[in-house]
């Protein structure tokens, strides 16, 4: 069709078709996809984009640079769902990781690691000789040209388009509070504590074991129609709380809801003693107390797969026992006053029946009060012990620690990542937690007198605090704090590291890069090949390499000169001496 130049083209005459482009020799990687609206190449035409790899503890999220959403999430141990990292032989966790990464290229973004530089995304404490194995596999096995290391929290930051602020990551294994400012992280200000999604899948397991109920499949059809089902309600056995369901009611069951009032306190006050926490067994009604935190700590885990299909009711199928409160257990006073302050509803969950019980007509029936959804995560809110703060108050010790002139601007930039974090009400709940943490201390009701307001220094800020992606901020006196709570774009928590890498890449921008060429040039074990003489030098495998960027290992601030000892004038020899 033949148009007059300079005549726009009408609706009518325009006829939809692939565009064709003249492809020259050599350039064909510089144009971008003719599918693709967008002037930036994409990552399947070109080789440019880098691959963002964030490798977390149990998740994995990979993707090319550039793009707003990995292209993958999966299980780094897909078969048990656990963690990573727990393997204690350091040949299995080589192999594991090397299956990971060929199942990142070949699997899941079907490109040529030889020809893609990778951005990966470090956590601040992840340890040096891990480090080194995921460079060993990426640049010996792989061969990848080049790899970058960047801090995930400083990732966190980049993806909401800021370099100041307090990061919070409350992953799987630990909850790490990290100061940055200016882009570059404060890291002897880092404070961490285990209250994280770990400790929250083993309190969901003890809670369901003492106060769950569970419905053996029937014998026979008869059966399920002639006996009650509360007549068939038994205690949960440990083998249907697998880490498959527990992470099923966690991602699908559990929220956070408001803190409750001093009540709580009183409760914890009154209670005795708490028993060995490593008792794994639920404990009788007359057995002493024990806080929430220590027994979630004595749950084990099982290895099996089960699915899972939730059905809402009303009223719970096994009631707790009643009777006064001093013949009650601390845990039992506990989940009586969450039941008169809760309204959430049980749940019917359908899991595979033990082995002795498969024998039935069905799946089993796993009831979870609705209490136990509501109030499971109390245990990352727990706080005054002094090796297991709560992520309240991880967040404020990082505040004590951090020069004064930098708090303010810090505890107005809280930003608030992982996978624990995804829990709805987490956020809104942790701001909460901040202001109760610097509330005056009431010295009237306490039954001790404190010897110390530990944050005493910090309750000028409270205006002042604000969770840069706070989904319902709260309004404060302070414009500072107005302007930042809520105004982080609405990425997910877990997604915030990769996203900022995806950022780097895409402006060329990142942290360290290590080329494939310098760490062939580190290699310790060094040959000198002279006429018929070969030297080899005894090395060591797990001896991390130099290359390999370690902040814990930075060169030490200039002190104060060394002491230089004063030379005293001889002394005067006597007359006639």
């Amino acid at each position: 069709m033949s148009t007059v130049p300079g005549t726009p083209r009408t609706r009518a005459s325009f006829t939809p078709a692939t565009p064709t482009t003249a492809r020259l020799a050599g350039s064909h990687v510089l144009q971008a996809s003719p599918h693709y609206t967008t002037t930036r190449r994409h990552s399947l035409y070109g080789t440019e984009d880098r691959v963002v790899i964030d490798p977390g503890s149990r998740i994995w999220k990979v993707g090319f640079s550039g793009e707003g959403k990995p292209r993958d999430v999966f299980y780094a141990d897909a078969k048990n769902h656990g963690s990573l990292w727990s393997w204690k032989q350091d040949n299995m966790l080589a192999i594991n990781l090397e299956r990971c990464m060929r199942s990142v290229f070949h699997e899941s973004l079907l490109a040529e690691p030889k020809a893609r530089k990778v951005i990966l995304v470090e956590h601040p404490l992840m340890p040096l000789y891990i480090k080194d194995m995921l460079a060993h596999v990426l640049f010996s096995n792989l061969q990848v040209p080049s790899i970058s290391f960047a801090s995930s929290h400083l990732l966190c930051l980049l993806s909401v388009g800021r370099i100041t602020g307090l990061v919070l990551d409350c992953g799987h294994l630990e909850s790490t509070a990290l100061p940055i400012f200016a882009a570059r992280p404060l890291f002897p200000q880092l404070r961490t504590t285990p209250l994280a999604g770990s400790r929250f899948s083993s309190h969901i397991r003890a809670l369901l074991l003492l106060f769950g109920s569970y419905l053996p499949p029937p014998a026979t059809l008869s059966a399920a129609v002639n006996v009650p089902a509360a007549n068939r309600t038994t205690r949960v056995p440990q083998e249907i709380l697998t880490d498959v369901v527990i992470e099923d009611i966690k991602t699908r069951c559990c929220f956070v809801s408001d803190a409750l009032e001093s009540s709580l306190s009183d409760v914890r006050a009154s209670s005795p003693a708490g028993d060995d926490p490593s008792d794994h067994e639920p404990p009788p009604s007359s057995d002493p107390a024990m806080s929430e935190s220590e027994f979630s700590r004595g749950s084990l885990g099982q290895e099996s797969a089960a699915e899972s299909e939730f059905s809402i009711i009303s009223h719970p199928t096994h009631p707790t026992s009643g009777g006064e409160a001093r013949n009650e257990n601390h845990l039992q006073v506990l989940a009586n006053m969450y039941m008169r302050h809760s309204t959430a509803t049980d749940l019917h969950m359908r899991v595979v029946p033990p082995v002795s019980q498969q024998t039935g007509t069905g799946r089993g029936t796993l009831i979870i009060p609705g209490w136990v959804r509501e109030r499971a995560a109390e245990v990352l809110f727990e706080g005054g012990d002094v090796d297991e703060s709560s992520v309240a108050e991880v967040i404020l010790d990082a505040l004590l620690k951090v020069p004064l002139d930098l708090r303010k601007t810090m505890a107005s930039s809280i930003l608030i990542t992982g996978g624990t974090a995804m829990l709805p009400g987490f956020i809104p709940r942790l701001h909460t937690e901040l202001l109760r943490a610097t509330a005056p201390l009431n010295i009237s009701s306490s039954r001790s007198r404190p010897t110390y307001d530990r944050y005493a220094s910090l309750r000028p800020l409270v205006p002042h605090f604000a969770i840069l992606n706070n989904p319902a901020p709260i309004p404060s006196s302070s414009a500072r704090a107005n302007v930042n709570a809520g105004k982080a774009p609405a990425f997910t928590p877990a997604t915030m590291a990769w996203v900022g890498g995806s950022l780097a890449g895409a402006l060329k921008t990142g942290g360290v890069e290590v080329a494939r060429e310098k760490w062939d040039e580190s290699d310790p074990s060094q040959t000198d090949q002279d006429d018929d003489v070969v030297m080899v030098l005894p090395t060591s495998e797990h001896v991390p390499r130099n290359v390999i960027p370690d902040w814990t290992r930075g060169p030490l601030p200039a002190g104060a000169p060394p002491a230089v000892a004063l030379q005293l004038p001889p002394s005067p020899q006597p007359v006639g001496a």
